[in-house]
């Protein structure tokens, strides 16, 4: 909003000519996210905390030790990401792009999703929430109105195609599969985070760091001669998603103020999923979807963890892990939850970097 206001005037007032810059307003997206996080923060949780009393409902058949740690903890600490990641987005994106506002129709309707969810589980205070085929259902809806969205805007030669990481002139042409293929992409990132998110902090340091990667890789597959550069495909208009990510980060870092151990919030699946679909959403318009598997590396490793424990128990009788998912496994074996969420903010860290060299690796 504030480049469509202030930059047209730049001619007049040479200051404004600095919202022409991405970089400048994705530094300014992540201060007002963040500032946004920090001033809403303390009053939304004791609302929370007020409404909620009990807190969310802890699984019985978790770690024991959750049944007295996190007991009494609000959940829907999502609001405060999303709320700060909207103003900010909005203030400072341009709001003619198509691709910022199928990111934030996808992050705030997946919010809704979580929201459902976890109003369910509080006010029945049971840690069932939404049917699992109606919260499937609105996602498949939503991500498909997002999939056909990119796919009608985009043109040739990289509508309805696949890039390959490390491969420079590789554009694999899935036409219409290319739909289900972004569905697909935008529910797996979603429901990925949502089983990473079970420990104080685990799931958004990983996820500010996927960010911050497709902020980068928003910004120069949307530079034409960056990209020509890098030998990686040009998506016009994309880079100002890089404005979206840069409040996404400013957003998490705020709630991680708050959500540092021991948690006075937990993210909930109104954090957890519209998180997942917007890194998911970022990485089908930027074309990288591939290289969100290594850079989100660690959401999929919980997930295959939850598959392969479900899997092996349904056909063997036995169990692979202590527990499902991975990070409870490693809390059976008698980590401590900060060893737990550091070491695998570790991971996140290191599966970015590998990610980050796809850009060059060609």
């Amino acid at each position: 909003m504030l480049y469509n206001l202030l930059y047209p005037l730049a001619d007049e007032v040479a200051l404004f000519n600095l919202f022409k810059y991405l970089t400048f307003r994705t530094g300014g997206a992540v201060l007002t996210a963040l500032v946004v996080a920090f001033v809403i923060g303390p009053g939304l949780i004791r609302w929370l905390r007020q409404w909620q009393k009990q807190g969310q409902p802890i699984r019985a058949d978790g770690p024991e030790s959750h049944l007295l740690t996190k007991k009494g903890t609000p959940t829907m600490g999502g609001f405060l990401i999303l709320i700060a990641l909207a103003v900010a987005t909005l203030l400072w994106a341009d709001l003619r792009s198509h691709y910022v506002w199928i990111v934030l129709m996808v992050t705030l309707g997946y919010g809704l999703l979580g929201f459902l969810d976890d109003f369910l589980k509080v006010s029945k205070k049971n840690t069932k929430g939404l049917p699992g085929k109606l919260k499937l259902a609105g996602q498949i809806t939503i991500a498909l109105i997002a999939a056909v969205w990119v796919y009608s805007i985009q043109r040739e030669p990289l509508a309805g195609t696949l890039a390959v990481p490390f491969l420079k002139s590789v554009l694999i042409q899935l036409g219409w599969f290319f739909i289900p293929f972004a569905v697909f992409v935008i529910i797996g990132a979603s429901n990925a985070v949502n089983l990473t998110d079970g420990l104080d902090g685990l799931a958004i340091v990983p996820v500010m760091i996927a960010a911050g990667v497709f902020a980068l890789i928003s910004y120069l597959v949307g530079h034409a001669v960056f990209a020509n550069y890098l030998q990686i495909h040009y998506v016009p208009g994309s880079g100002e998603l890089a404005v979206f990510c840069g409040a996404l980060v400013g957003a998490g870092l705020g709630f991680l103020w708050f959500n540092a151990p021991p948690a006075m919030v937990f993210m909930g699946d109104t954090g957890s999923l519209s998180l997942g679909g917007a890194l998911g959403a970022i990485s089908v318009v930027t074309k990288h979807e591939l290289v969100l598997a290594i850079v989100g590396g660690l959401f999929v490793l919980e997930t295959v963890s939850v598959i392969v424990q479900v899997a092996s128990f349904k056909l063997t009788g036995k169990r692979v892990f202590r527990m499902a998912p991975l990070h409870h496994h490693f809390e059976k074996k008698g980590w401590a939850e900060p060893t737990v969420v550091i070491r695998f903010w570790i991971i996140a860290g290191i599966l970015a970097l590998v990610g980050l060299s796809t850009l060059k690796l060609r």
